[in-house]
């Protein structure tokens, strides 16, 4: 029996130096020890250097010439962004994907969802990531490749703003109620409501986050 190849080491590198800032261990607009780094992830610089590179044309960090890289700070200026990609592309993904699903692909989505609902239940740690995953798994039995890397890559940006947002615990109880009545619709092949409350839940996290973040 063969077992699946490990992934190169700047592609660990990478994932290893995502995950850091997509969980907020490396926080918003601090500066990137690039040996400290290197040194806890035990390979050399260049890897590294690559990783911020890919990390840069993703929108984590950003490159100063006196300060090297940071992490790309919080603002409500870049969360209107990205959410507005989002309500522009999501809801109606979102139905292409109820409408492209089947048993296999219904059943991730409960699944993805339960695990988010653990998450929010269990603290911040992971909530980022299972949000993640279970907007995705509306999406993704869409089929429509460029659609589903697009969301993905709005998704991977949203996550710091999640945990920001969920970050006041009175909104758990309310994400996890609007998950709930969208997947059912999902699950129900609802269309319209299900391209209503995608819209409606977007925009209800945007609006928290413009109340919460700089404008920069």
């Amino acid at each position: 029996m063969s077992s699946r190849a490990p992934r190169p080491l700047p592609d660990q590198v990478l994932a290893e130096a995502r995950e850091r800032i997509l969980s907020g261990r490396l926080a918003a607009d601090t500066p990137i020890r690039q040996d400290a780094l290197a040194l806890e992830l035990g390979v050399s610089k260049i890897p590294l250097r690559e990783a911020l590179a890919r990390l840069e044309s993703e929108g984590l960090v950003v490159s100063h010439p006196n300060r090297g890289y940071i992490v790309r700070p919080l603002s409500r200026t870049d969360a209107e962004d990205v959410f507005d990609l989002r309500l522009r592309i999501e809801p109606n993904a979102c139905v292409l994907g109820a409408l492209g699903a089947d048993q296999a692909a219904r059943d991730a989505a409960c699944a993805a969802l339960a695990a988010l609902d653990t998450a929010l239940r269990d603290g911040l740690a992971d909530v980022g990531r299972r949000n993640r995953e279970f907007h995705l798994a509306l999406v993704r039995p869409s089929g429509r490749d460029v659609t589903i890397e697009t969301v993905d890559r709005l998704l991977a940006l949203s996550e710091r703003y999640v945990r920001v947002h969920l970050g006041e615990h009175r909104r758990l109880d309310r994400a996890s109620h609007e998950h709930g009545i969208l997947l059912q619709a999902w699950l129900e092949r609802r269309t319209e409501t299900v391209r209503r409350e995608a819209r409606a839940h977007i925009r209800a996290t945007l609006s928290d986050l413009r109340a919460q973040l700089p404008e920069v």
